[in-house]
């Protein structure tokens, strides 16, 4: 990247801005793959470590009690530290964890090093935010958040048929030594590739203002001012409501899905891995569409709004209505999960609703309510399906009937529901900062 003379303080031109962003948004891939890849090690995890549903639903939830607990942290150490850092040392500890998890003898380690993994990858979303509202103009924020979604999807895609493949070549504890070695390359990149604001490389910066020497004064604003970004209406409103679109994702595609598609349809498990990467790629798509379009409109709530009543539609109807030939099941299965995402609307809407100084913290906040849902969801499906489960064994490991996911998935359908009631309060922004 070439630096320009003083007197040219131009905006960077898109391909170096692009290069700075990919880096990030690459860890973000990672993470998701980090964070769904056990919807496909189901039965591995189960007979290695000795667990049922409640077992399994808590070994993943550890990832997300630490990603919950370190986005306020991070929201303030993203104004403060800057980005780069805490992305290189957010893949770091990330590839420490994957090794960590690799190797775990039990239960309680595997637990810890999913922790650690959660709240290394826990910096990826909000870093990549903040070099988006440094390194690009605020028009293409909501697009640009939307792309990055995407991204994080086909992490979450390579975590299903193809990592599904792989396990059949290598036993899941090499495949995690393998993710561990690839984020420690993403450190690599970002050591030497991204930069926190384009004023150090000598273009002027798109962000409210190039990092200062005084960071420690700016950190104690900041968690200052933390309960001041809680006392805009929007923000509780949104904060709650992206748990309908990402807790009922994350909760089917993310773990419970195969296992119940293999269930209802008698499905082999590359099958079933093959409906939530589809799933997942109508999520992954609608984010960068839903965005452009809520930009285009120059709103935030029709589409934010529209998504969620749709998803609330389409959840029961895939859960209860036992009827449905599987082509049907797919296609609105599809519908739904491209319905989905709307939620990253959330994050622009949300950015609108506060000042402009509390960037970083309220994107953290709005991801914190994202991954407050699969945290809650996760663990409580599964703690139901033990509670219906009526002795059925493939080998060592439990198999769950129809009506154990009946009841469990119903967690889904209302925090879906109350998503909808939750939007209809909002104010809308226009598009424009509004705080």
């Amino acid at each position: 990247m070439n630096m320009p003379s003083p007197s040219r303080r131009t905006h960077p031109p898109p391909g170096p801005a692009l290069v700075v962003w990919a880096v990030p948004a690459l860890f973000y891939l990672a993470g998701f793959y980090l964070r769904v890849s056990p919807a496909v090690m189901t039965s591995e995890l189960m007979r290695d470590f000795h667990i049922g549903a409640t077992g399994l639903g808590n070994l993943t939830s550890f990832y997300y009690y630490a990603y919950v607990l370190m986005q306020l942290p991070v929201g303030v150490l993203v104004d403060s530290l800057g980005p780069r850092r805490l992305l290189i040392g957010g893949t770091l500890l990330a590839a420490l964890g994957t090794f960590a998890f690799g190797l775990a003898p039990g239960f309680a380690a595997a637990a810890a090093a999913r922790a650690l993994v959660g709240g290394a990858t826990a910096v990826a979303w909000v870093v990549t935010l903040k070099i988006v509202a440094n390194w690009f103009p605020t028009s293409r924020y909501a697009l640009f958040a939307g792309i990055t979604l995407f991204a994080g999807n086909i992490g979450a895609l390579v975590a299903q048929v193809p990592l599904r493949m792989l396990l059949r070549t290598f036993d899941w504890r090499t495949v995690s030594f393998g993710a561990g070695v690839l984020v420690l390359a993403i450190a690599v990149l970002a050591w030497f590739i991204v930069f926190d604001d384009p004023s150090s490389r000598g273009y002027q910066s798109y962000g409210a203002e190039a990092l200062s020497g005084h960071r420690a004064a700016r950190l104690r604003e900041l968690i200052a001012g933390i309960p001041g970004v809680f006392s805009y209406r929007n923000t509780w409103l949104i904060f709650l409501a992206q748990g309908g679109f990402v807790g009922a994702m994350l909760s089917f595609t993310g773990l419970w899905g195969p296992p119940f598609l293999r269930s209802r349809f008698a499905l082999s498990q590359e099958s079933a891995a093959g409906i939530v990467s589809l799933m997942t790629i109508c999520w992954a798509t609608a984010s960068p569409v839903s965005g452009y379009l809520s930009d285009r409109i120059g709103r935030r709530k029709p589409i934010y709004l529209g998504g969620a009543v749709a998803a609330a539609i389409g959840w029961p109807i895939l859960f209860y209505v036992d009827s449905l030939p599987l082509p049907v099941f797919v296609a609105l299965a599809a519908l739904t999960s491209f319905s989905c995402g709307a939620v990253i609307i959330g994050f622009a809407y949300a950015r609108e609703s506060v000042p402009s100084r509390f960037l970083g913290t309220i994107s953290a906040a709005i991801n914190m309510g994202n991954m407050l849902a699969p945290t809650i969801l996760q663990p409580a499906i599964g703690t139901i399906l033990d509670q219906n489960w009526h002795g059925a064994l493939a080998g060592t490991v439990k198999v769950y009937g129809l009506d154990a996911f009946h009841a469990g998935f119903a967690l889904i359908v209302v925090w879906s529901t109350v998503s909808c009631v939750l939007i209809s309060l909002t104010r809308e922004t226009g598009c424009r900062q509004n705080a």
